[in-house]
């Protein structure tokens, strides 16, 4: 099977389309464009920009791109790499690289950082905030009492644990200032609006970032049902108070970009390129390695053409993990089931362009890949039970790099089966 084949060419060309649907700059381009027809009031405040996540700059260039000079000034947070070039003119504006998906001392000076900016924010200032997947680990302040390395070392075990997505956040939540909606607190009520591309189940915009600027009960917060390490419990007994609900009077809050469109575009591509289409509403969510054998067993079974999925799986680490992420496990675990069998294909890809502490946004398998990677003496089925997936799609020649996209509307999962 051609490793360029033109089938792995579509694949990749629906990726790309899904992925464009959801780019922070038009996103938020479009938002704000809106937003002027209908409020006039904008150039009478002074505007403050915050960005946080990994489609932070990419999402301040499309509020640049309709205001332009009326933003006073603007602090963008995100990833390492991700600070792209923006053409500003005189508007002040800093990009602060941290550190994701753990945080470390760049994470806490930039949430120093943003306490600093809002503080030097006047009464009347108008804020515009732009969050997008990664903020939890970019931007932290520990409680007052907690050493910022238990802090570390609770999220590099959360990363390991298998957990979903929002029993995470519930954890992470109970260990910092600014999460579960403490943010708010410090804008002291000045006018916000809270811009959000989601990348979690249902477009909860309280896992959105942790929920930085939303409302949080107790319930929120709650972990009496989530199983703990014994070290972990005595770090959350005394989580920080929660901000009043008079902290959210000035605050509107909407989600911009979320997986459906994301899905719907790829959808829109596949069908214009000839293929029969199956759009599954279901976010496929467990183990990586199960849910790629399953999708697998899912594409054998079904009829030729194109089926699309968004997925939030997860990996529980080995005590010395290999190289990859969640997307290079399911991929090589469905590649593993399809071994063998011919015109099966399968893209599963980060939207953001990474796939956890890799380099790489994800894979495209077939049924050969696992025969490309043994004649480079590799083991598909070490590799995977190592979580060591990269290493084995690398040698096989499957891996996607595409680099930061500007945007993070979870995975997107793609095949192809042809007659």
């Amino acid at each position: 099977m051609d490793i360029d084949s033109t089938e792995r060419r579509v694949l990749l060309e629906i990726y790309a389309a899904g992925v464009a649907a959801v780019d922070g700059r038009s996103c938020v381009a479009g938002f704000v464009q809106d937003e002027l027809r209908h409020d006039h009031g904008w150039n009478a405040h002074p505007v403050y920009l915050v960005g946080i996540g990994k489609a932070a700059a990419r999402m301040a260039a499309g509020a640049f791109d309709v205001l332009g000079r009326s933003i006073t000034s603007a602090l963008i947070m995100t990833k390492s790499g991700h600070c792209e070039p923006l053409v500003l003119g005189a508007v002040p504006v800093r990009c602060f690289e941290s550190a994701h998906p753990i945080p470390d001392e760049t994470s806490f000076r930039a949430g120093e950082l943003l306490m600093t900016f809002l503080d030097a924010a006047p009464a009347c200032a108008r804020f515009i905030f732009l969050i997008s997947g990664g903020a939890s680990s970019l931007v932290e302040l520990p409680p007052i009492g907690v050493d910022a390395r238990h802090v570390v070392r609770i999220h590099q075990w959360l990363l390991g644990s298998g957990l979903p997505i929002g029993s995470m956040n519930r954890v992470r939540k109970r260990i910092s200032r600014l999460k579960a909606g403490r943010l708010a607190t410090y804008l002291r009520g000045r006018e916000t609006v809270n811009l959000l591309i989601s990348d979690v189940p249902e477009d909860d915009p309280r896992v959105i970032g942790s929920g930085l600027l939303i409302e949080h009960s107790q319930s929120d917060i709650d972990v009496s049902d989530i199983p703990l390490p014994s070290w972990v419990a005595p770090l959350l007994l005394n989580p920080p108070a929660l901000a009043e609900a008079s902290a959210f009077a000035g605050i509107r809050t909407e989600v911009i970009a979320r997986p459906e469109l994301a899905r719907a575009a790829a959808a829109a591509l596949a069908a214009r390129r000839g293929y029969p289409v199956k759009l599954h509403e279901d976010l496929m969510q467990g183990e990586a390695n199960d849910v790629g054998k399953s999708i697998a067993l899912q594409i054998l079974a079904g009829a030729p053409g194109v089926q699309i999925w968004s997925s939030e799986v997860t990996v529980t680490l080995p005590s010395a993990p290999g190289r990859g992420g969640r997307c290079q496990s399911l991929a090589l675990a469905a590649a593993i089931t399809l071994a063998g069998q011919q015109n099966v294909y399968l893209l599963a890809a980060g939207t953001d362009g990474t796939d956890g502490p890799s380099m790489a946004a994800g894979a495209l398998v077939d049924g050969n890949t696992v025969q490309r990677g043994r004649r480079a003496n590799g083991d598909a089925t070490k590799h995977l039970a190592a979580a060591d997936a990269g290493s084995f799609l690398d040698v096989s020649r499957d891996l996607i790099t595409t680099g930061p996209t500007g945007t993070n509307v979870m995975d997107l999962l793609v095949s192809l089966k042809t007659a």
